[in-house]
């Protein structure tokens, strides 16, 4: 039987940040992926922005990962080259009883650890973006936009750089414990019996069923798995912004928001659809909830201007009545099971955390 010393299921941006991680160090580190690609599920479905860290409970697993993680992902642009704009954010309250409630994220993002932000008068955004409407905002200077899959390419090239490997349409089946280690089986076109040292669990959308695959792991430290869907639309007609507009966040959300790619090109979203099983249409229809809360902000946004253009799925852990989750990351001395670490609940701000999440499990391994 073949022996690899780590085994990290999942290519998504988070497993090839810990396959590089773990690569740099010196492992020897094979990537299981059931897809034909890098980046095929959550990582390539999102809004693409570097996230400053503001909403998140303070003192989480989110929060923390998010600030380092998003100080560390500019340095990486920098030096890898990776398009990428610091574009910022505008938090907008087009209500005063919304403008109330602006000091109190800016509070809660600094303790946090984001200390940029800035109260904005309505006439002060308006001198900044002139067709918004509101009456008052806050200003996240560190928030930006990445070419996601850019620094995917990076993260994989850097890992087969440092020697690590990738196996393609290549699903985790099944996963024991032995007294050397873990043994693991895959499907497939051509289906391999392998011996780890380390298995880390980061499928993403699959990981509470590549969790169930592995003998031994208590089932009671396996969270369920929601679907959360998250469509976006975007917009046939010129968009006058040249940041990110967010609205005061609402019960269970963080509202219809405007987000720009590299290009310029708006694109709106995402809203909240739970589903059971993944579905990546995006219902025209949609569309009609969308305008109203666009408007509040954007008043000219012309009729019909709002095109269906894809959307995402967050993996949650918790229902829809629970409006926040935590990520959710666990070695053997939390599960006892040896040489495991699972990662369930990665959804946003994924992206931005990927290097700190990569540092962390890199810590609970050792390394």
């Amino acid at each position: 039987m073949d022996r690899v010393e780590c085994v990290v299921v999942g290519a998504g941006v988070v497993g090839l940040a810990i396959a590089r991680r773990l690569a740099r160090s010196g492992r020897e580190v094979i990537v299981l992926e059931a897809a034909d690609a890098i980046g095929r599920a959550t990582s390539s479905r999102n809004s693409e922005v570097i996230h400053a860290g503001i909403y998140y409970p303070a003192g989480s697993l989110m929060a923390r990962t998010c600030v380092s993680g998003r100080r560390a992902l500019y340095a990486y642009c920098r030096e890898y080259g990776i398009p990428y704009r610091n574009c910022g954010k505008l938090i907008v309250a087009t209500t005063e009883r919304e403008a109330g409630r602006l000091r109190s994220i800016r509070a809660h993002a600094e303790a946090n650890g984001v200390e940029d932000m800035q109260l904005l008068s309505g006439d002060d955004a308006r001198t900044l973006e002139p067709a918004l409407h509101c009456v008052a905002a806050l200003l996240s200077p560190s928030t930006g936009i990445i070419d996601s899959h850019a620094f995917m390419l990076a993260l994989r090239g850097d890992a087969e750089r440092d020697a690590a490997a990738f196996a393609f349409y290549t699903p985790l089946l099944r996963a024991k414990t032995t007294p050397h280690g873990l043994e693991i089986e895959t499907g497939g076109d051509t289906p391999m019996t392998l011996a780890c040292d380390l298995l880390i669990n980061a499928a993403g959308l699959g990981a509470a069923a590549v969790a169930r695959s592995i003998e031994g792991m208590p089932v009671d430290r396996i969270p369920p798995a929601y679907l959360a869907k998250g469509n976006y639309f975007s917009c046939s007609a010129r968009t006058p912004f040249s940041r990110l507009i967010y609205p005061v966040p609402e019960p269970g959300g963080l509202g219809v928001h405007l987000t720009l790619d590299l290009a310029g090109q708006a694109r709106f979203g995402p809203d909240v659809e739970w589903i059971d099983t993944p579905d990546y249409d995006v219902d025209p229809a949609r569309a009609t909830r969308f305008y109203p809360a666009i408007r509040r902000y954007w008043p000219e946004l012309p009729d019909g201007a709002l095109i269906p253009a894809y959307s995402g799925i967050r993996p949650k852990i918790v229902p829809p009545a629970v409006a926040q989750q935590d990520f959710v990351i666990e070695g053997p001395a939390d599960h006892g099971v040896a040489g495991l670490i699972n990662l369930f609940g990665i959804e946003s701000p994924g992206l931005t955390s990927s290097l700190a999440i990569a540092d962390h499990v890199a810590a609970l391994a050792g390394r």
